[in-house]
C-alpha cells in the first residue's frame, strides 16, 4: 500500500515515514505545497497525509483540487489547526479523517488502515476469490486450505487484482503501485512481469484457477 506524506515539519514527516515503513507500506514524502500538488496529479496513492498549513499554498485548496480531478486516493488531515471550522471544511470538500498534531504514530497507522479498508475492501479484513482466501491483516495466503508463502511484492499484487476485480488495470498504474516515483524512471516493465509471473506460477501450483488474464496491449484483468 502506497503512502503520501505532505508534511513540512521535517522530524515529524521522517518519524511518520520511519515508522508506516515499519508497518509495511510504502512512503513518499512531500514538503511543499508544489511538491504536493505535483505528485497527488501525477501517481496514486491509497492514502494521502495531508497538513494543512504548507510552504507555498493552503493544503485545503491542494484537498479540492485533488477531488475536483476525480481521484479516489484516501486522505486524512494531519493539523495543528485544531479548529471545528477547518475540520468540517476538510471532511466537507472530501478528506476521509482528520488527526489533529500531536498523536501517535500507533494511531495514525490505525486511522489509515481504516480509510484503505473502506475505500478498497469494504469492512473485510478477508478476502475471498473461490478457493483462494486473503487476510489482508495477518498478510497471509491460503489456496484450498494451503498456506501459500507470497513476496511482500506478489501479497501486494493480489490484494490490488482483487480489490480492482473486472476492471483491466494498465501497466503504468501496476508500475505506480509497486515503484511509486521510481516508474517514471524505469525504461521497462520487466520486473511488473516478473513479479506476475511468479505470482500466477504460486497460485497455480496450489490449485488456484486462472483469474489473472492479460488484455493485450493494456494490462491486466483479474476476473471473479
Amino acid at each position: 500500500m502506497k503512502i503520501l506524506i505532505i508534511e513540512d515539519q521535517k522530524e515529524l514527516a521522517k518519524d511518520m515515514l520511519e515508522y508506516l515503513s515499519g508497518e509495511q507500506y510504502r512512503c513518499e514524502l512531500a514538503g511543499t505545497y508544489d511538491e504536493g500538488m505535483n505528485k497527488i496529479h501525477q501517481y496514486h496513492y491509497d492514502c494521502i497525509l495531508l497538513d494543512l498549513m504548507l510552504p507555498g499554498g493552503d493544503g485545503l485548496k491542494l484537498l479540492q483540487s485533488l477531488k475536483e480531478s476525480g481521484k479516489a486516493d484516501g486522505v486524512i488531515i494531519i493539523s495543528a489547526k485544531g479548529s471545528l471550522e477547518d475540520k468540517l471544511k476538510g471532511l466537507k470538500i472530501g478528506a476521509d479523517d482528520y488527526l489533529p498534531k500531536p498523536f501517535h504514530l500507533s494511531e495514525l497507522a490505525a486511522r489509515i488502515y481504516a480509510v484503505i479498508r473502506r475505500r478498497q475492501l469494504g469492512s473485510l479484513n478477508i478476502l475471498k476469490q473461490g478457493e483462494i482466501t486473503v487476510d489482508v491483516l495477518a498478510r497471509s495466503v491460503t489456496v484450498l486450505d494451503n498456506e501459500l508463502i507470497l513476496t511482500k511484492k506478489e501479497f501486494d499484487l493480489l490484494v490490488y487484482f482483487i480489490s480492482n476485480k473486472n476492471k483491466v488495470v494498465p501497466k503504468t498504474a501496476i508500475a505506480e503501485h509497486l515503484s511509486g516515483d521510481f516508474a517514471d524512471m524505469l525504461d521497462n516493465y520487466d520486473f511488473i512481469y516478473g513479479h506476475i509471473k511468479n505470482l500466477k506460477r504460486k497460485l497455480g501450483e496450489f490449485g488456484a484457477d486462472n483469474y489473472l488474464k492479460t488484455v493485450y496491449g493494456s494490462g491486466y484483468k483479474w476476473e471473479g
